[in-house]
């Protein structure tokens, strides 16, 4: 009897150690986890995203096409590969352009790119704004805010934001 209440306490001492140690596994594991999870925003520095130029490439009776040229600086020493990018611009504090596109951009590790969008905008919905805009731009140069945030193709990194202010002359290739 003495012998099978030792192996009963035994039993009970070998579960109650495994599951401790399948507990503390996975734990250790979750923790790991969560540290790799936030790992490349901590190892990525946010790249620089500047407007370089607004080109108006046509002016239509329902709609105008604008030619938007970006620069990107990467700060890391790493090449950055940037599949999709998302952005919101506005020009003299109009909202001008926003939207979500895919890119096979790849910045140098310390170095730049560039990459432009082709975007039409309607001009019911935009005529006071864009009026108001080309007429200021002809004085001067126009203030301007950028803001969105860059998908790259590194795994578990999530999107890496940007935001720049500046100024822009805005010129016409259809002039």
């Amino acid at each position: 009897m003495t012998g099978s209440y030792l192996l009963r306490v035994g039993e009970n001492w070998v579960m109650r150690s495994s599951k401790r140690l399948a507990l503390a596994a996975l734990a250790g594991t979750m923790l790991l986890l969560a540290g790799c999870a936030s790992l490349p925003e901590n190892i990525i520095s946010q790249p620089e995203v500047k407007l370089r130029d607004v080109q108006v490439m046509g002016l239509g009776f329902n709609n105008q096409t604008f030619l938007l040229s970006f620069d990107i600086h990467n700060p890391n020493p790493f090449t950055l590969p940037i599949n999709h990018l998302s952005y919101g611009l506005r020009l003299d504090g109009e909202r001008f352009a926003s939207g979500r596109t895919p890119s096979d951009i790849s910045v140098p590790a310390s170095g730049d790119a560039q990459f432009a969008l082709t975007i039409e905008l309607d001009l019911l919905s935009t005529a006071p704004q864009l009026l108001s805009i080309v007429r200021d731009s002809t004085r001067g140069e126009v203030p301007y805010q950028l803001e969105g945030q860059l998908g790259v193709d590194i795994p578990f990194t999530p999107p890496i934001p940007y935001r720049t202010l500046g100024t822009i002359r805005l010129n016409s290739a259809a002039r």
